[in-house]
């Protein structure tokens, strides 16, 4: 029974900074994908990072150099850091995992554990 629940979402200026965070629960895979998919209103829902359970990450242009994925094993966390963070960023962000065998953690059409989501929302 895996649990995932988001938390740290808000209202931002443009420029400013968001940290999520992702905690998980019921996850016994020894070998995972977590990552952060967004969804702004009247648009798909489109995956902007990913980590595997080794720390290798993944970022889709739009968001690359300004977003860092990571994860507190220990904790049981997965996080997005959020910079710059521009208007278009403006989007409902879940998290989402994976069982990882071998592929990369990038192909986002393959996950199928999600949680309910945390508005962001970057004012100009």
């Amino acid at each position: 029974q895996v649990r995932l629940v988001e938390s740290g979402g808000g209202s931002v200026q443009s420029g400013g900074s968001l940290r999520l965070s992702c905690a998980v629960s019921g996850y016994t895979y020894s070998k995972y994908c977590m990552a952060w998919f967004r969804q702004a209103p009247g648009k798909e829902r489109e995956g902007i990072a990913s980590i595997d359970s080794d720390g290798d990450t993944d970022y889709v242009d739009s968001v690359k150099g300004r977003f860092t994925i990571s994860h507190d094993n220990a904790k049981n966390t997965v996080f997005l850091q959020m910079n710059s963070l521009k208007p278009e960023d403006t989007a409902v962000y879940y998290c989402a995992a994976r069982r990882w065998s071998g592929d990369y953690c990038a192909r986002f059409d393959q996950y199928n554990l999600w949680g309910q989501g945390t508005q962001v929302t970057v004012s100009s």
